[in-house]
């Protein structure tokens, strides 16, 4: 990872980062975005780390909770006849409750060191992942670019062509016009008129006179009689 050591290490030197893996924004920037085997032992790592120190502050209210009632027993066994044994056996209670507190306070100090630890290497490679990626799809841009700029000229060049081929189309039609006159397309068997750059559909022929009727022809003859 020498990209991390000479690049995103020294900028992420002295800055406060957030715990990636709390950060909402984190997850939808890995959206889509393959976890390498690291990133997810660091992941899991860092979960560990962040579920241990929320246990042992639970457990350190449980504890102190513990102690206060503890210490109200002793109170409360200075009048029984017992209360000397009772005392000394609550007192040992708090004495080893004491000896749990501290361990777990030595373990609160080293935590948040640990868990900054991991959330720096889980963000140098969330930061190699991400150039990657963008550089990845700096080159699919790119060669999009291209091809859409070849694409550009090569219709730039189709669109001259055509105009040339309709022009000369229009200049062979009026020219053809007027030498050989309006059946031109007829007998150029001419499909495209360019001048109104539409189909030329042939004329339709004659609709047949309807027959005549049993009642016309009748009429008829009597008006030839008379």
């Amino acid at each position: 990872m020498a990209r991390s050591d000479e690049v995103f290490r020294p900028a992420l030197q002295g800055k406060k980062l957030p715990i990636i893996s709390l950060d909402n924004k984190w997850y939808k920037l890995m959206a889509g975005i393959d976890h390498t085997p690291h990133m997810q032992e660091l992941e899991e790592q860092l979960k560990n780390l962040l579920k241990r120190q929320g246990k042992i502050n639970t457990d350190l209210k449980a504890i102190n909770k513990a102690k206060a009632k503890l210490r109200d027993e002793i109170v409360n066994a200075m009048d029984e006849e017992n209360g000397k044994a009772k005392q000394e056996e609550f007192s040992a209670q708090i004495n080893a409750l004491n000896a749990q507190m501290e361990a777990y306070q030595d373990e609160l100090l080293d935590l948040p060191r640990e868990i900054d630890a991991v959330n720096s290497e889980l963000m140098l490679e969330t930061m190699e992942i991400c150039y990657d990626v963008i550089a990845q799809n700096t080159e699919k841009i790119n060669e999009i670019a291209d091809w859409i700029a070849n694409i550009r000229v090569e219709l730039k060049k189709n669109v001259v062509r055509k105009q040339e081929c309709e022009l000369k189309n229009q200049q062979m039609y009026a020219y053809m016009h007027d030498i050989f006159g309006p059946d031109v397309i007829d007998i150029f068997d001419m499909k495209y008129n360019p001048e109104v750059e539409h189909v030329v559909k042939p004329a339709a022929p004659a609709a047949p006179a309807p027959a005549a009727t049993n009642a016309e022809e009748n009429n008829t003859t009597l008006k030839e009689g008379s």
